[in-house]
């Protein structure tokens, strides 16, 4: 039904939005925010924040200078809303939890829905949740503590305990009913979930499918039979690729008993998306999620180990090196070339890895049915692309040193490599996955091992067989 028509004298107004207004705070709402701190102008900065969304103030937070972060924390503390703690960087939350205090933290845990409530209970140390806990009525508290027993990462984590279940026997006109009398709904729901006596799931309705139906409609005859129940004990990687495979918006999930204990929505699943594609990229080099706000010393300990594996992978390859020095003081060339060889092959590697741990993380591969033809594609691309490069770096070496031959063996090595570099890239990642282990942290270290090794002994291999 289309909108009743607007009087002709009201005049519309429509703001165009560039795109870097869209969401968070502007660069000069951050420069106001400093001046008015820096004045110690307390109703400017809360004018100022009034109207943000708690996500974009949690931004705002997180832009400050730590001594500017403190200060707008307390003055601010009694306007900012319990989701804006929520939406706040896991360092910097750390922060302003200690500054709040105790008291302050249960109630705004008390205001969060259960799923946020548990995140931030459990970035506290013990002691602080049991402060925090003691604070919050028996009732919460008891799913809260529930809450922190399931397995980290894991749905009985992700979910939220605030849901709406509805016993089969209702009608449409009774279940509405119930929705408009009832005090303690949750802010945002998306289905309604029909269940037994014994409080299991046999269906779900979609609350707009609901709301168009008839008050005399039985919920049965409406409800969706064929239902994704997540275990309480599922990975939450497995919970989001069940969303993305099904265009899920909620999803039930069920204790051992396959009773309904509680609802994962869709707005924690793009979280979890984000962080775990976060998490493996910032594996893949090295570094922690929580390096931007952490203390230099913390961010300096949590790079150093990953740095202690690189010199142990040059220290591998200069013992390979040392194995040609004869041939390499013969041909000078062979040191100013043999590092193309290495940086090539571990440049193409770090491509495959990237692309196979995604394809992990995203199920898109299985050994059973399509491993093999994956590696083969990698394969054949690794050989069409050491072909280009080897032509290119091959006529390189020949005309700037004067050296045919050397520009053959420079191809030669290059071609070994880069094909070795696709088929590793893919294989490495997979055996850890099989094994156990995480491929984002450790394929990175072992393939930049092997294309540098055998970067280095393909080409001064090749150049003492045929140049010397």
């Amino acid at each position: 039904m289309a909108a009743p028509e607007q009087e002709e004298d009201r005049e519309t107004t429509v703001e165009t939005v560039d795109e870097e207004e869209l969401y968070g705070p502007s660069e000069e709402l951050l420069e106001n925010i400093s001046a008015a701190l820096a004045e110690g102008d307390i109703p400017q900065v809360e004018t100022l924040i009034e109207d943000l969304h708690p996500a974009d103030v949690a931004d705002l937070i997180e832009h400050l200078e730590p001594e500017e972060r403190k200060l707008f924390v307390e003055i601010t503390r009694h306007v900012i809303e319990a989701e804006t703690i929520s939406h706040l960087d896991e360092t910097v939350r750390e922060e302003v939890v200690e500054q709040l205090g105790p008291q302050a933290v249960a109630e705004v845990v008390g205001e969060l829905d259960t799923d946020d409530a548990v995140e931030l209970l459990e970035d506290l140390e013990p002691e602080q949740q049991q402060e925090v806990l003691q604070s919050i009525p028996a009732e919460e508290r008891i799913l809260l503590q529930q809450g922190l027993t399931f397995p980290e990462d894991s749905a009985g984590r992700l979910m939220q305990r605030e849901l709406v279940a509805v016993p089969s026997h209702w009608t449409v006109g009774e279940t509405i009913d119930f929705l408009r009398a009832a005090k303690d709904l949750p802010d945002d729901f998306y289905d309604l979930f029909v269940v037994d006596p014994a409080h299991k799931p046999l269906g779900s309705i979609p609350l707009s499918r609901a709301m168009r139906s008839p008050r005399t409609t039985r919920l049965t005859d409406i409800m969706d039979e064929e239902l994704r129940l997540v275990p309480f004990d599922t990975d939450q990687e497995a919970v989001a690729y069940l969303f993305k495979q099904y265009a899920l918006v909620s999803a039930p999930v069920v204790d051992d008993a396959g009773r309904l204990i509680g609802v994962v929505t869709v707005d924690d699943v793009v979280r979890v998306i984000d962080e775990e594609a976060e998490e493996d990229l910032m594996k893949i080099v090295g570094a922690s999620d929580t390096d931007f706000h952490a203390p230099a010393h913390l961010i300096a300990w949590q790079r150093v180990r990953w740095l202690v594996v690189t010199l142990i992978n040059t220290m591998i390859a200069a013992t390979v090196i040392s194995q040609f020095q004869d041939t390499i003081q013969h041909l000078v060339a062979l040191a100013v070339l043999m590092p193309i060889v290495a940086a090539m092959g571990g440049n193409a590697g770090v491509q495959v890895i990237t692309v196979t741990v995604r394809a992990l993380a995203t199920r898109e591969i299985t050994p059973q049915s399509n491993l093999l033809r994956i590696v083969g594609k990698e394969l054949v691309v690794g050989f069409l692309n050491a072909l280009v490069f080897a032509a290119i770096l091959g006529v390189v070496a020949s005309v700037w040193f004067g050296h045919v031959e050397l520009g053959f063996v420079l191809a030669g090595a290059m071609i070994f490599n880069m094909i070795w570099a696709g088929f590793a890239g893919t294989l490495i990642p997979l055996a850890m996955d099989r094994l156990g282990f995480d491929p984002a942290i450790g394929a990175g270290p072992f393939l930049t091992t092997t294309t540098d090794v055998l970067g280095f002994f393909s080409f001064l291999g090749l150049a003492t067989l045929f140049l010397t």
